[in-house]
């Protein structure tokens, strides 16, 4: 059992209110998933070209000031940082590829957890609060973000196997389920010449999608192809920088809501997750039926 929850904000007043909305939303879920928590964050933040790597060290005294420094003289650009405990968020403009073979190279104590024009991502073991608190969530502004709290099932308890999962840049999966066939379709992937970091199941079907979409596919049809090849239980949310999407399988016995209203998409797997949203009296309330695929695009 783990806890997932969305928040897609239509209305640009409202952006630098994300993590204000966020904190109590995936803080209500702890029940669900009291072992670790993650969030994806979208914002308009980073200058145009450039990405922005969210970056985890083994501890707090990692000293990133010199990694940028030191990447910068490396790819012939200058890489900026902002250090929240023991993460980093490091922008420079430069291919993808080159950064992080780069970093492999000269830190490879240095956890990519994410990377993209948009997205920011923390994970940690803890509690959703804890994991809040120390990465300052509640200040954070944007139009986007998704969250997750873990109850580890198949899988250890670490910081690698916490949700979101983020298989390209911009893209972030949470996976409240389980999936009985991912080591076959992980072999599958793995003889195509994918690399895997965990052995976490919720890992094969975000990577699957990354791979559908690197082939041609949109988000929509991506997702469908999970419901064609993946068994199981499972609910997933499925963002990128323009769209957050939502699917539950042929027998949606894991729980998601959905309230939509003009400011905001919300969804949770409990609705007492959004009762503190503005505005949630009058939303649309409703529960994806089996096999749906619901989607929203940023405008």
């Amino acid at each position: 059992m783990c806890g997932i929850v969305g928040l897609h904000l239509k209305d640009p007043a409202l952006e630098p209110r994300l993590g204000e909305f966020l904190v109590p939303m995936i803080e209500d879920l702890t029940g669900r998933g009291p072992d670790s928590a993650g969030l994806a964050l979208y914002d308009r933040g980073v200058p145009d070209g450039s990405l922005r790597w969210s970056l985890r060290g083994p501890d707090a005294g990692c000293d990133w000031s010199a990694l940028a420094e030191r990447l910068g003289e490396d790819i012939g650009q200058p890489a900026d940082v902002k250090v929240k405990a023991d993460a980093c968020l490091l922008t420079v403009k430069a291919p993808a590829d080159q950064v992080r073979a780069r970093l492999g190279e000269i830190a490879p104590q240095v956890t990519v957890v994410g990377v993209g024009e948009s997205m920011t991502m923390y994970k940690d073991v803890g509690t959703a609060r804890q994991v809040c608190d120390r990465y300052g969530i509640e200040q954070a502004g944007g139009y986007q973000g998704v969250g997750h709290t873990r109850m580890a099932t198949e899988s250890a308890v670490t910081t690698r196997h916490s949700h979101p999962f983020s298989p390209a840049p911009d893209l972030a999966l949470v996976h409240n389920g389980s999936f009985s066939n991912h080591a076959s379709i992980r072999r599958r992937l793995e003889d195509r010449g994918l690399v895997f970091e965990t052995d976490n199941d919720s890992e094969v079907a975000a990577r699957y999608i990354g791979d559908r979409l690197d082939q041609g596919d949109s988000l929509d049809d991506a997702m469908r192809m999970v419901l064609k090849e993946f068994d199981g239980f499972f609910t997933l949310l499925v963002t990128s920088r323009d769209e957050f999407a939502v699917m539950r399988d042929a027998f949606a016995c894991k729980p998601l809501v959905v309230a939509e209203t003009d400011a905001y998409v919300a969804v949770a797997s409990e609705y007492h997750a959004l009762a503190t949203l503005p505005g949630i009296d009058g939303a649309r309330v409703f529960e994806p039926q089996p096999e749906e695929v619901h989607s929203w695009v940023k405008t």
